[in-house]
C-alpha cells in the first residue's frame, strides 16, 4: 500500500517504520530538523527490541510532492488539525482513507467538515511513543493497539485491507463494531490522565498514593462518562470502576503528554481534552465541576511559555 503519515511525530513515526519494515511505501510528512534527519539517515523507531531505521519512500514538508495514497495516518496536535487537514488534499483519492489518532473524541467531525466526508474515518490510538530526538521515534513499554474503522462502524475493504497491513507489520489493529464507544472509552480514561497529572504537575503514583487526587481523578472520570452517555454513546455500565482498576495497574511514573507539553513550555491540546469535556457537558445540559476546575488551571498556559 502506498501511506502517508500526516505528520510524523510519536504516532505517525511509529507507523511509518512498522509498515515500512513489512515493505509498504511510506510517505514521511514532517519539516524542520526532524525531516531534515529523515532525509539524511532515515527514519528510526528505539524500542525494547533496538534500534529499526527505515527510508520512506518520501520524505517532505510538501504533500504536492507525494500525490494520492491509500491512507492518510493523520496524527498532528488537536489545535493544528484544521491547516494539516487543508494541506492534505493532495494526497487524497477517490477511495484514499484518512484515520485520524489524535487525543480527544471530536477529530473526525472536525475533518469531516473540511475534507470530503467520504475519505474521513474514525480511530484511536493507544501507544506510548515520543520524537526523542529528530529522526528517531521511542517507544516507552511494549503494547500498541491501534482501532479504526469508518465513521459508521460499519464493515469496509478499504478498512480491512489497512487493518491487514497493520497486523502484518506487527501492530495491534482489533476489529471493532463501535468505534464511537472505543473512543469515547479512552477519553474518559484520558480526560483524567491528562488534566490531573498536568494540573497537579504529578506522576501516577502521587494520584494513587494521595487520596484527594484519587477522589478528584475519579471524579473526572464519571463526569466524563456521563456526558459520553448523554450523547448516545454506548459505554459500559461498570466503566467508571473498570478505568479505576486499569489505572491501578499502570507505572506509578506514568503521567499524561500535556503533562509533560506544559513541563517543557509546549503548547498544551487542553481544548480538546479537558476543554472539550466542559463545553460538551454544556451541549448535553450536564455539569462538569471537577473537568472545569482543571481546564481553567491550564488555561494560562495553553499557549506555552512566552517568550
Amino acid at each position: 500500500m502506498k501511506i502517508a503519515t500526516l505528520a510524523t511525530g510519536g504516532i505517525g513515526g511509529f507507523l511509518a517504520v512498522k509498515l515500512a519494515e513489512s515493505g509498504h511505501q511510506l510517505a514521511t510528512i514532517a519539516r524542520g530538523a526532524h525531516l531534515d534527519a529523515i532525509r539524511t539517515r532515515g527514519l528510526t523507531l528505539a524500542d525494547s527490541s533496538g534500534m529499526h531505521s527505515v527510508k520512506p519512500w518520501v520524505a517532505t514538508d510538501d504533500p504536492n510532492r507525494v500525490g494520492e495514497v491509500d491512507a492518510v495516518i493523520f496524527g498532528v496536535k488537536g489545535d493544528d488539525l484544521e491547516a494539516a487537514a487543508e494541506a492534505c488534499r493532495p494526497l487524497l483519492g477517490p477511495d484514499t482513507v484518512v484515520i485520524p489518532f489524535l487525543n480527544g473524541v471530536e477529530a473526525s467531525d472536525r475533518l469531516a467538515k473540511i475534507l470530503p466526508k467520504h475519505n474521513v474515518a474514525n480511530g484511536m490510538a493507544q501507544v506510548s511513543t515520543t520524537i526523542s530526538e529528530p529522526g528517531i521515534i521511542t517507544q516507552t513499554g511494549d503494547f500498541n493497539v491501534f482501532v479504526f474503522a469508518e465513521r459508521d462502524s460499519r464493515p469496509s475493504p478499504r478498512i480491512d485491507r489497512l487493518r491487514a497491513a497493520f497486523a502484518e507489520a506487527g501492530v495491534d489493529a482489533p476489529p471493532t463494531d463501535d468505534i464511537e464507544r472505543d473512543l469515547w472509552s479512552k477519553f474518559v480514561l484520558f480526560s483524567a490522565m491528562s488534566g490531573v497529572t498536568a494540573a497537579g504537575r504529578c506522576r501516577l503514583g502521587d494520584i494513587v498514593a494521595t487520596r484527594e487526587l484519587a477522589d478528584l481523578f475519579q471524579k473526572v472520570i464519571s463526569e466524563t462518562a456521563a456526558i459520553g452517555r448523554a450523547k448516545g454513546v454506548a459505554l459500559d455500565d461498570d466503566i467508571e470502576a473498570k478505568t479505576w482498576e486499569r489505572v491501578l495497574t499502570f507505572p506509578s511514573d506514568m503521567r499524561a503528554s500535556t503533562a509533560v507539553d506544559l513541563e517543557f513550555g509546549r503548547s498544551l491540546e487542553i481544548e480538546w481534552i479537558s476543554g472539550a469535556v466542559v463545553r460538551l457537558a454544556r451541549e448535553t445540559g450536564f455539569d462538569a465541576p471537577a473537568n472545569n476546575t482543571l481546564y481553567a488551571l491550564l488555561l494560562p498556559h495553553r499557549a506555552g511559555e512566552k517568550t
